[in-house]
């Protein structure tokens, strides 16, 4: 390890733009992206902003402990899929899913009743094909002004990262899976 010495000056100017709603992305191989999409939700919650939290590959059914606490404080977070997949029995119904689940975010996204829309793994039925890529694109251009939008998962088109004014990128460096751990309770779910 380097040490260094702190800054004694701020690094940066400050921005003079105007504030609007945000395209917010979290993509990469590595841990934390939904995670840091809940965060960001929960920050905006804790101010009295409504949010509205929408999970592309969760049963409407989890009950993970992001759900349980979610509940617990009034955040609203809702399951459009069937989980992974490798597990679906029909993925033509999973692909309906989605796309019912599309329609549903889009509304919320549009009607700008909420501060802030989660797409919590938005880009695996985007690039399964499951969803059009347009109609996502065309609806983040076209949410109200003070609308934030932010989307999760692996592999996200380059055309949102394109549009994002946020994107972080979660690179794997080392997970425990890798070493033969299981998912945990409270890590993992």
């Amino acid at each position: 390890m380097q040490i260094e010495a702190p800054p004694t000056e701020k690094g940066y100017h400050k921005p003079t733009g105007e504030r609007r709603g945000l395209t917010i992305v979290h993509t990469g191989d590595g841990k934390g992206k939904s995670t840091a999409a809940f965060g960001l939700a929960l920050r905006a919650h804790g101010r009295g902003k409504a949010v509205k939290i929408f999970q592309f590959m969760k049963v409407p059914s989890a009950r993970f402990g992001e759900h349980r606490m979610f509940e617990q404080i009034g955040l609203p977070i809702e399951g459009l899929g069937d989980g992974f997949s490798w597990k679906s029995q029909d993925l033509e119904h999973s692909a309906q899913l989605a796309r019912d689940g599309w329609e549903k975010a889009r509304v919320a996204i549009l009607s700008g009743d909420y501060f802030m829309v989660v797409l919590d793994e938005i880009t695996y039925p985007l690039i399964y094909g499951w969803l059009p890529l347009e109609g996502v694109l065309d609806t983040l251009r076209q949410r109200p002004q003070h609308v934030h939008v932010v989307l999760t998962g692996r592999r996200c088109p380059p055309e949102i990262i394109e549009l994002a004014d946020t994107v972080t990128e979660m690179k794997l460096i080392k997970h425990a899976f890798q070493a033969g751990i299981p998912a945990q309770r409270g890590i993992e779910d």
